[in-house]
């Protein structure tokens, strides 16, 4: 006998689970109410808390910020010692001894070196015999010239050879003079063969040898370059004439060298030379810094980072430069708020969420932030720029401003 089968039991097995996003619309739909207090509630939040976050987020601004200012002049220039002397040679020779080297440290008239003399006092030799023989022709012309006065006097010869006895006696005593300058002359250079130190100082460089030819022919030749002093080295630096109207002598000076660059060093400006030069187009002028170098650790030619003290404020409001190229209120701000105030005179603030305009004055500028004189200006205001989205200046007209404070570059 066959069992009965139940048709129910076999399809159920077979039948489709419902997809996942169905089953969370039904739980939604199911919880309709709870879902929509949730999103009520949230938007409500937004709507409380958010608002001023989106008030703010129509303006642009910048801060305004309390610290210490400094106008700088930047420049590089060479440490160079105050005064330098080159020494030379005033005759021509080889050099037969050097008595001093890189670093030595010399007295006025301490011996240098020395050229080999033997030409030099062969010329004195010349000369000296050339002086004697010239004496000799001049005190025989003076002894013919004696006799021929009294041979005149008694009339034994005629005017004519007295006087020309008084002429070769004349020319003879002339003569003499000339040798004795010659003679001098190679005496002197004689002395030259032994050079000397003309002051006191290190010697920072020799340019000659032993044995080297020294040629004074045209010009005279470089052998030593000694500094006086260089406990006190000077800097020259160039400074181009954009900023040189606002560098003064007396102004302090700060710089760094790469020997040394942890460290700043101090000096003061000595001098603004009045002469101009041109590198790549631009004219500039020397300005030298005086320096102390008691330790000697600043060595000459060395590369000097240069700042020059313009000026120095402390504690004062003060604010990018970007919020000063603001051109107009219009369109920012109800003309209620603006009531007649400019960019030029006056600032656009965000205070407690409220726009405000107050008076100002621009103080000391620097390349990137500029002095906020006002007495109206509270901690935690912001400078209105703009609303966002909208052009206050086009790009145009920022680049032909170039720097807008006017101030030097640092």
């Amino acid at each position: 006998m066959k069992k009965k089968v139940n048709k129910k039991t076999l399809v159920e097995p077979v039948a489709k689970k419902r997809p996942w996003y169905r089953r969370l619309g039904s739980w939604i739909w199911g919880k309709r109410w709870w879902v929509m207090i949730l999103i009520v509630a949230v938007l409500g939040g937004i709507f409380i808390f958010g608002g001023d976050e989106n008030k703010r987020a129509e303006y642009s601004l910048v801060n305004i910020s309390r610290g210490d200012l400094r106008q700088v002049v930047t420049a590089t220039g060479e440490i160079q010692p105050v005064n330098t002397v080159n020494v030379g040679s005033q005759v021509s020779g080889t050099i037969d001894n050097l008595y001093v080297d890189f670093n030595s440290t010399v007295k006025k008239g301490d011996i240098l070196l020395t050229i080999e003399p033997s030409v030099l006092q062969a010329t004195v030799d010349e000369a000296n015999a050339s002086l004697i023989s010239a004496k000799s022709q001049r005190d025989y012309a003076k002894n013919e010239y004696e006799r021929n006065k009294m041979l005149y006097a008694d009339g034994f010869i005629s005017r004519a050879e007295m006087e020309q006895s008084e002429t070769t006696y004349q020319q003879a005593e002339q003569s003499v003079k000339r040798m004795q300058s010659q003679y001098e002359r190679a005496v002197t250079n004689l002395g030259y063969a032994t050079i000397t130190s003309p002051v006191d100082g290190t010697v920072i460089s020799r340019k000659v040898d032993v044995g080297q030819t020294v040629a004074a022919s045209f010009q005279t030749p470089d052998l030593f370059e000694i500094a006086e002093d260089l406990t006190k080295m000077q800097i020259e630096t160039s400074v181009s004439e954009a900023d040189i109207g606002v560098i003064k002598d007396g102004q302090p000076v700060t710089f760094t060298v790469d020997a040394y660059p942890t460290e700043t060093f101090e000096g003061v400006v000595r001098q603004i030379r009045l002469s101009p030069t041109i590198t790549s187009n631009v004219v500039v002028y020397t300005v030298v810094i005086d320096v102390d170098n008691t330790d000697l650790r600043l060595k000459p030619g060395m590369t000097a980072f240069v700042t020059i003290i313009i000026s120095e404020k402390e504690n004062v409001w003060k604010a990018p430069n970007a919020a000063f190229l603001v051109r107009t209120f219009n369109g920012v701000a109800d003309e209620s708020v603006i009531n007649g105030a400019t960019p030029k005179t006056h600032l656009m603030l965000m205070r407690d969420e409220n726009i405000v305009v107050v008076p100002y004055q621009k103080g000391l500028s620097t390349a990137t932030e500029t002095e906020i004189v006002s007495d109206e200006i509270q901690i935690g205001d912001k400078i209105i720029t703009g609303r966002v989205g909208a052009k206050t200046m086009s790009s145009g007209n920022q680049m032909r401003m170039g720097n807008p404070m006017g101030g030097p570059r640092r």
